[in-house]
C-alpha cells in the first residue's frame, strides 16, 4: 500500500474526537497590496470632505477672526436665490441634455452591433476620440466656432445673410450642452455596445429562425441587455452635469455682456466664492449641499433601477 492510501486508511479510522481541525487564520497579505491606494483615497479624497465639513461651521470674521457659526453657513445657503439660480439651471441641463446624449449612444451603439455598418472601426473610434480632447480645448474649439463675428457662425452668417448668434443668453445652455454631448456620447456609446457584445450570437439565430425582424430583435433582445448599462450612464452623466465647469467657465470670456454670471453653475459659484470672494467657509457648505443632492438623485435613480431589472 502506497503512503497516501496508508494515510488516507488511517484517517478513516480515525475516531472524530481525534480529527484535527484546519482552522483559517486570517490572511492580511492582501491588504499590503491595497494600502498604498487605501493611504492615497484617505488623504485625497476622505480627509478633503472631512475638513470641507469642518469648516462649512465656521465663518471668517474681519474682526476676531475664524468664528463657530454653527449650521448659518446652510441657512444662510437655503435663502440664497443665486445658489437655487444656478441649482435650477443645472436641473434643467440635465433634464434636457442627458436624455439626448444617451439617446445618441444608444443608437450609435446598435448600429454598431448590427453588423452592417461599414467602416465601423473608423465609425468607433471617430465617436470616441472626442472623449479623449480635453474638456477646456473642446469649449475653446466650439467657443471659436461659435463666435458670430468669426469662425464658422460667423462665417455662416455671411454668406446666408442671417445673424444667427448661439452665445446669446437664450440659447447660450443649449450651446454648451452641445459641447457636453460631443465630448461625452462616444465615451457612453462605447458603455452601450460593451453591454451589446455580452449577448450570444445563438439568441440572434434563433429569433431570426422564428420569423423575428430586426426591429423586434432590437426590442426584445438588445434593448433590455441596457437597461443595467443605462443605469450606469445615467448615474455618471448625473454627477457629471452637477457638476459642469469647465465649459461655461472657459466660455465666459468669449460670450458678449454678463450672460454667464459668477453663480451660472453651483460649482462656479463655489469657486468664485472661495477664490473670489474670500468665502471659503461658505463655499464648503455649497460643495457639500451639492454633494448631498447629487448623490440623493444618484441614488433614487439606481433605486429605480434595479427595481426595474427585477421585474
Amino acid at each position: 500500500m502506497s503512503q497516501q492510501a496508508a494515510v488516507a486508511a488511517d484517517a478513516l479510522h480515525t475516531p472524530a474526537d481525534q480529527v484535527r481541525v484546519n482552522r483559517h487564520r486570517a490572511d492580511w497579505r492582501g491588504w499590503k497590496f491595497m494600502w498604498p491606494f487605501a493611504l492615497v483615497f484617505v488623504f485625497v479624497f476622505v480627509i478633503p470632505i472631512l475638513y470641507a465639513i469642518y469648516i462649512s461651521f465656521f465663518q471668517k470674521q474681519m474682526i476676531g477672526g475664524t468664528k463657530f457659526v454653527g449650521i448659518s453657513n446652510y441657512i444662510r445657503l437655503f435663502h440664497d436665490q443665486q445658489f437655487w439660480s444656478s441649482v435650477g439651471r443645472v436641473a434643467l441641463f440635465t433634464a434636457v441634455q442627458v436624455p439626448v446624449m444617451l439617446f445618441l449612444s444608444a443608437a450609435m451603439a446598435l448600429a454598431l452591433d448590427s453588423m452592417k455598418l461599414h467602416g465601423a472601426k473608423f465609425f468607433r473610434i471617430s465617436t470616441f476620440l472626442p472623449y479623449a480632447v480635453p474638456a477646456v480645448v473642446s469649449t475653446l474649439v466650439w467657443g471659436f466656432m461659435y463666435g458670430a463675428k468669426y469662425g464658422l457662425v460667423g462665417s455662416l452668417n455671411d454668406w446666408l445673410g442671417t445673424n444667427l448668434d448661439v452665445l446669446s443668453p437664450s440659447v447660450l445652455l443649449a450651446s454648451i450642452g452641445n459641447i457636453v454631448t460631443w465630448e461625452f456620447t462616444g465615451y457612453n456609446m462605447l458603455i452601450f455596445y460593451s453591454s451589446l457584445s455580452t449577448i450570444p450570437h445563438s439568441l440572434y439565430e434563433a429569433a431570426s429562425i422564428d420569423g423575428a425582424s430586426e426591429w423586434q430583435i432590437v426590442k426584445s433582445i438588445k434593448l433590455p441587455e441596457l437597461k443595467g448599462s443605462l443605469a450606469i450612464t445615467v448615474i455618471f452623466s448625473i454627477i457629471g452635469s452637477f457638476q459642469l465647469f469647465n465649459e461655461p467657465s472657459i466660455l465666459q470670456n468669449m460670450v458678449p455682456g454678463n450672460a454667464i454670471t459668477t453663480y451660472y453653475t453651483p460649482n462656479m459659484y463655489a469657486y468664485n466664492l472661495s477664490f473670489a470672494g474670500n468665502q471659503s467657509n461658505y463655499a464648503a457648505a455649497l460643495a457639500i449641499t451639492m454633494a448631498v443632492i447629487t448623490m440623493a438623485i444618484a441614488y433614487a435613480v439606481q433605486l429605480n433601477s434595479m427595481k426595474e431589472q427585477m421585474k
